[in-house]
């Protein structure tokens, strides 16, 4: 007997009916049981360091933007220091001491592990980067390093052998920054003392050229000699109107007090012509320049007393530490794995995943209906 009712068409799945949120579960799965079986553990060692300064110079200013930052006037060897921890030469002697590469190729999932041992230094380095951080707390002027691997040990060496070599570093370029204003404090001293040598030379040299050891001295007497002449002429000038007074002009004592004042007049002016004259070749031109080689040798002496000084200075700041790496906290070997964050990354994942799917899954219904 033939049934006349027609067979009920297929529904189909709820899966083929949403294949985007069907999609976005089945890679929630997937995550799931990678962050839960397969994800490999991985340890986390932690350092906390400052960057003090022992150089006398620090001490001598102040910053205020240091003051408002609270960093110490140290936030530019900080940064240096960071740059250097996440640098290649970083890297290279972390393999040279650690064998990164073997142990980061060798340990892990299939994910989390470099894959290849002989992978690129760049890539290398992108790996390496990604599993150590150095951060700066602008506040408190603290660097804190992190360093990640797959046993303790081997995270508490990276992390150690940062700061190791951080502070080696730091104080090498100190020392060899100190070194060169050493090298050319010691050159500046030694054209300095040329120079003093030089300008004394000058003096001493004029000194003979004049047969004067002191034209200053030359220049009092000879102005004393001129006062004590004024005198003597105002004196015998006196007498001499005191005579006229009962004598005739023509007079011996008044011829001979004449006489007298005009040879007095004529030494004052032989006198006056040595300390002064049109032609330039006298006392007063001797003691100036005199006075301006002396100014040059007291110059040169001042400038090569301060050089000398300097490089004294930079001799005893070479040799010591000028910057300490002081360990607030030393590199420390942890007993938990700290990395993967399983729960975190699990629901990043699925909330990422779902909201791209509705996402997806309302911008195809918004063009099927335009569609319709």
């Amino acid at each position: 007997m033939t049934s006349d009712a027609s067979t009920p068409p297929q529904r189909p799945s709820s899966w083929r009916r949403h294949p985007l949120l069907s999609a976005a579960l089945a890679l929630s799965l997937m995550a799931t049981a990678y962050w839960t079986f397969v994800a490999s553990d991985r340890y986390v060692s932690e350092a906390r360091i400052i960057i003090q300064r022992s150089d006398l110079a620090s001490g001598q200013s102040m910053d205020f933007s240091s003051l408002l930052s609270g960093s110490g006037g140290n936030r530019n060897d900080q940064l240096l220091m960071r740059d250097h921890m996440l640098s290649l030469d970083m890297l290279l002697k972390l393999e040279a001491q650690l064998q990164l590469r073997q142990h980061y190729s060798s340990h892990g999932d299939w994910l989390s592990r470099l894959w290849d041992a002989e992978t690129p230094l760049e890539k290398f380095a992108d790996h390496f980067q990604s599993r150590v951080s150095v951060e700066l707390d602008e506040y408190a002027g603290v660097l804190s390093v992190k360093a990640q691997a797959f046993t303790p040990e081997m995270a508490q060496a990276i992390a150690a052998t940062m700061v190791a070599d951080g502070e080696d570093t730091m104080n090498t370029l100190a020392r060899a920054l100190a070194q060169e204003q050493v090298t050319f404090l010691e050159q500046q001293v030694s054209d300095l003392k040329e120079r003093v040598q030089a300008t004394r030379g000058a003096v001493l040299a004029y000194q003979n050229r004049k047969g004067l050891v002191s034209p200053e001295a030359s220049a009092a007497n000879v102005a004393a000699i001129v006062n004590r002449l004024e005198a003597q002429l105002a004196e015998l000038q006196t007498r001499r109107n005191s005579l006229l007074g009962y004598l005739q002009p023509g007079s011996a004592n008044v011829v001979e007090l004449n006489l007298q004042i005009e040879a007095v007049q004529k030494q004052i002016a032989s006198e006056r012509a040595r300390l002064t004259s049109p032609s330039g070749q006298t006392l007063n031109a001797t003691v100036e320049e005199f006075q301006r080689l002396q100014l040059e040798a007291q110059f040169a002496q001042d400038v090569f007393n301060t050089a000398l000084t300097a490089l004294e200075r930079g001799r005893v700041e070479a040799t010591r530490t000028l910057k300490k790496v002081s360990v607030l906290q030393s590199a420390s070997l942890p007993e938990y794995a700290l990395q993967p964050r399983r729960a975190y990354n699990l629901l990043v994942f699925v909330l990422t995943v779902f909201v791209l799917a509705g996402v997806l899954q309302l911008l195809t219904a918004i063009v099927r209906d335009h569609q319709d």
